[in-house]
């Protein structure tokens, strides 16, 4: 068959799916720039994953094409520090994310550049803030899995519970499915459910007497879920594991 003949039968839908593949790829790694440049700032868990939350708002709206993502990367992590009440100045921002992005160059010093920056930073919040109707909050699961990780490490045998390391798991998979879009298409509870299941999953772990309940563990943590949601978001967090091999 000639190339033009494949040319002209090739399935759509796989062109789309390729194109929304290399979008992912993109807004994974910005995420990961965020990440990088928030913990260099000092910025605490609950900032980092408001500025990733913003970030994909604004990208489910917009256009990746229409608009520079490093700056909208870097004004979500401005905007995150305000509406965590963890502010971070301007000018530490704009470097520390120049630096982490630009590993080869040297600081940014030029006093024009750095003004240039500042002001289109400033203009970059008000468009996120108009995109997003002015509302940048969002309920996190950080504080979900916190009292569920206490509850279970009570239920659980001590030696089993200290000797595995659960805990850590649950927020390692936390802090890494904000490099995609799982974040915002479920509920907080279920998010940190989820997490909390698939770290036990990961080690083998099963929670003391579940099989004699008459109600399932993660039931006890949000009534309103089930276990075809929970391995839906483990599969949705496994895709953003698969997206960071395609780096």
């Amino acid at each position: 068959m000639s190339d033009s003949k494949t040319a002209r039968t090739e399935d759509p839908s796989r062109r789309r799916r390729s194109h929304h593949d290399d979008e992912e790829l993109v807004h994974f790694r910005i995420v990961r720039f965020m990440m990088e440049s928030g913990i260099k700032l000092r910025m605490t868990s609950v900032p980092m994953a408001t500025a990733a939350i913003i970030y994909h708002r604004f990208f489910s709206v917009c256009r990746l094409q229409d608009f520079d993502p490093y700056l909208i990367g870097m004004t979500a992590i401005s905007l995150a520090s305000k509406v965590e009440e963890e502010h971070l100045k301007i000018r530490d921002v704009i470097n520390v994310c120049y630096r982490t992005r630009h590993k080869d160059k040297p600081p940014l010093e030029s006093q024009t550049e750095l003004a240039d920056l500042r002001q289109a930073m400033a203009s970059c919040e008000l468009l996120i803030m108009r995109v997003l109707g002015f509302n940048v909050t969002k309920e996190l699961p950080h504080k979900y899995l916190l009292h569920y990780l206490k509850s279970l490490g009570d239920w659980m045998d001590a030696s089993v519970w200290n000797r595995t390391p659960i805990r850590d798991t649950a927020w390692a998979m936390l802090r890494d499915l904000y490099h995609g879009k799982v974040c915002l298409q479920h509920k907080a509870q279920h998010i940190a459910v989820a997490v909390l299941y698939f770290s036990l999953l990961c080690y083998g772990i099963e929670v003391p007497l579940n099989n004699q309940a008459e109600t399932e563990w993660w039931k006890v943590f949000s009534d309103d879920i089930s276990e075809e949601q929970i391995k839906n978001i483990i599969e949705q967090i496994m895709d953003v594991y698969d997206l960071e091999k395609r780096l």
